[in-house]
């Protein structure tokens, strides 16, 4: 069965791609992940606080405010606590390009404008194929529209793009009051892909030691919904090519989001708890219902369920939405 794809102008075997996570950390767990039939391999976030903590280290007198910089930066985690500082990830990058065949893809994680953006250039130089640019930012600000954030999103991506050659995806949130406009843009300023989405950690609170606690949850296969929710609404629409990354277990998770659309599969919850060989055997196992479905290829499948076809998908989704609530019945249990 041809399960190719073409993904940020690579031509894949497949489309299922390990995610960023902890697993590009070290080399014997990425020799794992290519062993196990990965497509290609993200690493985890550089990011921009690390970025601008070792720039205030070196250099007091940049041209951004440092004393506003230094508060916001006290906030966050000692340079210690991170994986791999920003000279540390440029070297694993370049053994991680040396450990495997296919093609790595840094990933930079921020949420303004800046110099630190110039990190893509040096990721580029120390063996990137691919960059991935994670845009991750809560507009706490009411003074804040949501112009103004989506448009130093395309400014942030625009900078990078005038910096690399390489392809630039960008890692998008699910909360931007217009997502589809938001990748418009992005296409203006020839953004390679878009990957949809990242995820918003949402942490607890300790109701004794009156502290905010830090939560990671891995995802689940109900978060795919989304996902696959915009992947339709965007195929066919954007030039960019399109990745999901989010609630992808099973084989039949990403047959729907290749369905809806996608051109890559990301995959790391499941390989986090399972091992990377789930990944070799969501692959056999997509290969397989393919064929029982006479399907020839892979890219036969890719996209027949998107909307790009449907001359008015907001109001597609509106009908589906009130036909979900009309035909809900509550079932109560009587009171013996």
């Amino acid at each position: 069965m041809n399960l190719s794809t073409n993904y940020l102008g690579f031509e894949l075997p497949h489309p299922l791609v390990a995610g960023a996570s902890p697993l590009a950390d070290n080399l014997d767990n990425v020799k794992k992940v290519e062993d196990a039939g990965a497509a290609a391999i993200v690493m985890r976030s550089l990011f921009e606080e690390q970025i601008t903590s070792e720039q205030l280290a070196t250099n007091r007198s940049i041209e951004t405010p440092a004393d506003s910089f230094a508060e916001a930066l006290s906030y966050f985690p000692s340079p210690a606590k991170f994986a791999l500082g920003p000279e540390e990830y440029l070297e694993q990058i370049r053994k991680v390009k040396e450990a495997v065949g296919i093609p790595v893809m840094a990933s930079l994680n921020g949420a303004t404008p800046g110099g630190w953006l110039d990190y893509a250039r040096l990721m580029q130089e120390a063996g990137a194929d691919a960059l991935e640019l994670n845009v991750y930012y809560l507009a706490t600000n009411p003074a804040e529209t949501g112009v103004a954030l989506e448009n130093r999103t395309v400014k942030m991506v625009e900078a990078v793009k005038k910096t690399v050659t390489i392809p630039v995806a960008v890692k998008l949130s699910p909360y931007y009051s217009s997502v589809a406009n938001v990748a418009k843009h992005l296409d203006s300023v020839s953004a390679d892909g878009l990957v949809l989405f990242n995820r918003f950690y949402q942490p607890d609170i300790d109701i004794e030691e009156l502290e905010v606690v830090p939560s990671l949850t891995l995802s689940h296969p109900g978060a795919l919904l989304l996902r696959l929710r915009w992947l339709a609404i965007l195929s066919g629409r954007v030039r960019a090519d399109l990745a999901v990354t989010g609630g992808v277990h099973t084989a039949r998770d990403a047959i729907k989001a290749v369905m809806c659309g996608a051109h890559a599969v990301q995959t790391v919850s499941v390989l986090l708890q399972e091992g990377p060989q789930a990944l070799g055997t969501i692959r056999r196992e997509m290969a397989t219902w393919l064929e029982e479905h006479e399907y020839e290829s892979l890219q036969q499948m890719q996209g027949s369920m998107s909307l790009l076809k449907c001359p008015d998908p907001s109001a597609f989704e509106r009908a589906n939405y009130m036909q979900i609530l009309q035909t809900a019945r509550a079932s109560i249990v009587p009171t013996p």
